[in-house]
């Protein structure tokens, strides 16, 4: 369970989170090894995401750099993380980080879509004309070394990221968190798609944890409810939404 008073500054969030507990995304052992599993029904080649010990490593060399003397770890959630965080916090604030946007291109062939119907989810590309708005969630001292553990089997599952502490700055001040940045060198990585094409992956593609429209409609409720306008997830809604009704006729 959260922190009794994690939500003090976003009391809106209260009830709109997924608990850690319940959370399909906490990577523990045995999560992991249904998703291998998965992978080797669906034909994925055996090295289908990195080994444990690069994960682990990436994980070390981040987290080696915290400078905050309390040593809790600071979280920037911009997609899933916003109403799926999947790891126990104490404090959640609101958080943006300037120069970047986000954006639907980093394939996927096991959550929100198949080897054979690949899905797409968020990530971050550098632009200097945006800024990202989400939240920043605190791990406690004493739950980082667990916590992280889980969360970097998450999102460095494959290597898709660039994991990085930044300096975000947050209504009740700067915080430094870890920030997921795309890895555009990746083989998963997509940006070269037209907003149609992105459109048309997402409105049709589903994988192991839902559909990949799913995802971007929990994306655009969580941000009416933090009243946090983003033009381009605005517009893919749109467009989704339009080649669903396409579709359907």
């Amino acid at each position: 369970m959260p922190h009794p008073n994690a939500f003090r500054h976003l009391p809106e969030l209260q009830g709109r989170l997924t608990p850690a507990h319940a959370s399909g995304l906490r990577l523990t052992d045995e999560v992991l090894a249904e998703w291998d599993a998965q992978a080797q029904s669906q034909g994925l080649p055996a090295h289908w995401r990195l080994p444990d010990s690069e994960v682990e490593r990436s994980r070390r060399e981040v987290l080696a750099t915290i400078t905050a003397q309390s040593l809790d770890l600071w979280v920037f959630a911009y997609g899933s993380l916003m109403w799926n965080p999947g790891f126990h916090f104490d404090e959640v604030r609101r958080a943006r980080l300037p120069g970047h946007g986000r954006r639907f291109a980093l394939g996927t062939t096991i959550g929100r879509g198949t080897p054979d119907c690949p899905g797409l989810v968020l990530t971050l590309e550098p632009d200097a004309s945006q800024t990202c708005e989400g939240l920043a969630f605190r791990i406690p001292a004493r739950l980082v070394d667990t916590e992280s553990r889980l969360l970097w089997r998450r999102e460095m599952i494959t290597g898709a990221y660039c994991p990085q502490l930044l300096a975000l700055p947050t209504p009740q001040g700067e915080v430094q968190a870890l920030v997921l940045i795309a890895n555009t060198t990746h083989i998963h990585y997509r940006g070269d798609l037209s907003m149609q094409a992105t459109a048309a992956t997402i409105a049709k593609a589903c994988g192991r944890i839902g559909s990949n429209r799913d995802y971007l409609e929990q994306l655009v409720q969580q941000c009416e409810v933090l009243g946090i306008g983003d033009g381009y997830v605005h517009q893919l809604a749109v467009l989704v939404q339009s080649v669903a009704c396409s579709d359907a006729l």
